[in-house]
């Protein structure tokens, strides 16, 4: 396949990154939105058809219809490009749903969270794997996790609030405790999709968090 060219580079694309400094948050708008979205779907879409060890800067600029120039300039590699889409995926309005209960919250994002990982194309499995390959994957997808994780809090806030759970439970444990079933479930032991592994899941810790499992231990006192 040839690479069709870019004569005309984009001033704002900006220079790549150097070393394991993550690409720059920008939201530029015009042709160098255009060119970033053409670029960060390519790399999606080689990632779910040929998995990390077939990912490249030139065939993520094929794809894209751009000038491979362009990917390196911008991206300067495959790690680049991945922490770009993770980062990407963080700007966003997303919101945790709110169904009114502590377990119906649980059972809606893991609901989410199940599609996410059952999808095919495997591209957010594909994403998660190539984060153990890249170290600049890796940090971006921490701070994909973490801004999702922080946005999820609302839903235990919600439920101190409503009186389901005990004052001071500790929202970061309780979400990862009712979402972590899924991706050893999905992602390291690769069972089937079970449409009932949400809501278990959820169930599960919100009994838990009623009963105070997840309350945070009082500060040690000073000798």
């Amino acid at each position: 396949m040839t690479t069709p060219t870019d004569p005309d580079p984009d001033p704002e694309d900006g220079a790549a990154p150097q070393g394991d400094q993550a690409p720059p948050r920008r939201r530029p708008g015009g042709r160098t939105a255009r060119i970033r979205q053409q670029v960060l779907d390519a790399v999606l879409a080689e990632l779910g058809d040929h998995g990390y060890d077939g990912l490249t800067t030139d065939t993520v600029a094929a794809r894209a219809g751009v000038h491979r120039t362009t990917v390196y300039r911008r991206w300067r590699d495959v790690g680049g490009l991945l922490a770009d889409v993770l980062d990407a995926a963080g700007d966003d309005d997303w919101q945790p749903p709110d169904t009114g209960s502590l377990e119906g919250d649980l059972t809606a994002l893991n609901e989410e969270i199940h599609s996410a990982l059952t999808a095919r194309p495997p591209i957010v499995a594909a994403l998660i794997a190539a984060s153990f390959r890249s170290e600049q994957a890796a940090a971006a997808q921490q701070r994909l996790w973490d801004d999702r994780y922080a946005r999820c809090e609302v839903v235990v806030n919600r439920a101190v609030g409503r009186g389901e759970l005990p004052p001071h439970s500790d929202a970061r444990r309780l979400l990862i405790a009712a979402t972590a079933p899924l991706y050893h479930q999905l992602v390291l032991l690769r069972t089937p999709p079970d449409p009932q592994l949400p809501g278990h899941a959820a169930r599960t810790v919100a009994l838990a968090a009623a009963a105070g499992a997840f309350v945070e231990p009082p500060p040690a006192a000073d000798d």
